[in-house]
């Protein structure tokens, strides 16, 4: 079939025309915009203006379905051949002047900004180099963007070099004792609150009744006495209740002079003489070195006199225990119940002993990385009595199964080696007797030291049997304080010497303190006061 439809031949040459176009089309595209924009610089070199080709004036916009295009004029010339995130804003880098890093924090900050670019080759060249300029360029970094908000602002001198003598030392005349002038200020701040009492239980309806926000002040320090006799630790803890409790328990003197002269936990019940033998038995009085009062003793009151273990020796009732004097290294009866070297007797002090050895090596191969090596534990137990006494014991049992044995009435003798009691771990316990060092009624350290330079308030003389009855062993300990500052105080004993004295020859023999430890005291809840 010949192809002689005219139709047929138009509608092949207008296809043929249109495909011609659109190709010619596309050729000529690049080169308009590279016309556009070598135009469009030109135009800004000479100072007019030339808005890019996406942007149509506001007069020359053209409605579109009855909606006016926008214009946005106030907008920044954007390359969009940059990476997102290099120069800043979409910028090319050329049209921004880029300073180099010069000091060590400027390099450490350069790094981190391409660490978080993901540039990790330059951020690694720049940590580099801002550690070859300065070591501690991290701590300078991080006290620049991440200052600590709970610096402590050290607090001016209120007492200066310069101020002149007339000047009082403020420091010196403190209610409260060697405590930072803000929690003194807080708690002058607390001398007019009351007890508050508890919200209503629902909105509307009467608040609760509160029977000690209605106690007189009389009674209420009654109250907080009987308490701090019968238990300072709760005494302490009363603080923690209200405003008005914790101003009583930093201030109330008179119950803190109460403590301190008690037997409770005061200084009445420490020793600064021997008070018992090393078996635990009263020491013996006589009438000869007594201090009876001369003439007949049928004149006497025989109800002050009672006979002793022995018949020939007499014990006198102890006179009041005379008042303490405060001194400037104690200024207040809370700071010296506090600080002032003292025992107690709610608990007993503990020492955890560990240390390696060798063990034994095989016969049949040279290699020593197959020896056994044996951990060695082991614990101290020292527990102080009212009344002077002591019991030392050295055993490998842990703590949890001694200290409720750790009493006088499970000391003694008949303890069988196969017995199974739980009392059982005391057969190795020894009896001793206790003393501290220093003069209790001298105010001041360095008078006491000089009176007698042996004895420095501070330390524990201990005195306990031998493994044998020829034997005495004799320990000096050292009173410290461990934990956090203002924590609980005196709670540590730190060994000084530890001696072997044979009685039958009358020869003295030191232990070495290798491997031992200092004690710490733990309390006891079923020793209660340790009465």
């Amino acid at each position: 079939m010949a192809d002689n439809n005219p139709d047929l031949e138009n509608f092949r040459k207008r296809w043929q025309e249109e495909v011609t176009a659109r190709s010619n089309a596309k050729v000529g595209r690049p080169n308009s915009s590279k016309a556009d924009g070598y135009h469009g610089r030109s135009a800004r070199s000479k100072g007019k203006l030339a808005l890019p080709p996406s942007v149509v004036p506001r007069e020359e916009a053209e409605p579109v379905d009855g909606i006016s295009a926008q214009a946005y004029h106030d907008l920044e010339d954007k390359d969009d051949t940059a990476p997102l995130g290099i120069g800043g804003s979409g910028r090319h880098p050329s049209t921004q002047v880029s300073k180099e890093p010069q000091s060590a924090l400027e390099h450490y900050e350069k790094a981190i900004e391409r660490e978080d670019q993901g540039n990790l080759g330059d951020s690694v060249n720049l940590y580099r180099k801002a550690y070859r300029l300065d070591a501690g360029v991290d701590r300078i970094y991080k006290n620049k963007h991440f200052p600590t908000s709970n610096a402590r602002i050290k607090p001016t001198d209120p007492n200066p070099s310069d101020a002149p003598v007339t000047v009082p030392n403020t420091a010196h005349h403190s209610p409260y004792g060697p405590t930072d002038p803000s929690i003194r200020d807080l708690i002058a701040s607390f001398s007019l609150s009351a007890v508050p009492t508890a919200p209503p239980p629902t909105e509307g309806s009467p608040p609760p009744p509160c029977p000690i926000a209605t106690v007189p002040s009389e009674i209420l320090n009654e109250i907080l006495l009987r308490t701090a006799i019968a238990d300072v630790w709760s005494f302490a803890r009363l603080s923690i209740v209200c405003k008005r409790f914790a101003y009583l328990v930093a201030t109330e003197e008179q119950i803190w002079g109460r403590l301190c002269h008690g037997h409770e936990c005061g200084f009445a019940a420490m020793h600064y003489s021997w008070n018992a033998t090393i078996a635990g038995k009263p020491l013996p009085t006589t009438l000869e070195n007594s201090d009876l009062p001369s003439g007949n003793l049928l004149d006497m009151d025989i109800s002050k006199l009672t006979l002793g273990p022995s018949l020939p020796s007499i014990s006198i009732n102890p006179s009041p225990f005379p008042r303490l004097s405060l001194s400037p290294a104690y200024r207040t009866y809370k700071h010296m119940l506090r600080t002032r070297p003292r025992l107690r007797f709610n608990g007993c002090y503990i020492s955890t002993v560990n240390y390696h050895r060798p063990g034994a090596s095989n016969h049949y191969t040279i290699a020593t990385y197959t020896s056994p090596v044996h951990i060695v534990t082991y614990y101290r137990y020292l527990r102080f009595f009212r009344d002077g006494t002591c019991v030392s014991l050295l055993t490998t049992t842990e703590p949890t199964d001694v200290v409720h044995h750790l009493t006088k009435e499970n000391i003694h003798s008949h303890h069988n080696k196969e017995s199974m009691l739980p009392s059982a771990v005391m057969k190795h316990a020894l009896k001793g007797r206790w003393r501290l060092s220093g003069n209790l009624h001298s105010p001041d350290t360095a008078t006491a030291q000089a009176n007698n330079p042996t004895e420095k308030e501070g330390d524990v003389h201990i005195e306990t049997e031998g493994v044998d009855p020829k034997y005495m062993y004799k320990m000096q300990l050292a009173l410290r304080s461990a934990g956090r500052p203002g924590a609980t105080r005196n709670n540590k004993l730190v060994w000084k010497g530890f001696w072997s004295h044979n009685q039958m020859i009358d020869d003295w023999a030191t232990f070495a303190l290798h491997h031992d430890r200092a004690f710490f005291w733990s309390r006891v809840k079923s020793y209660g006061m340790g009465w």
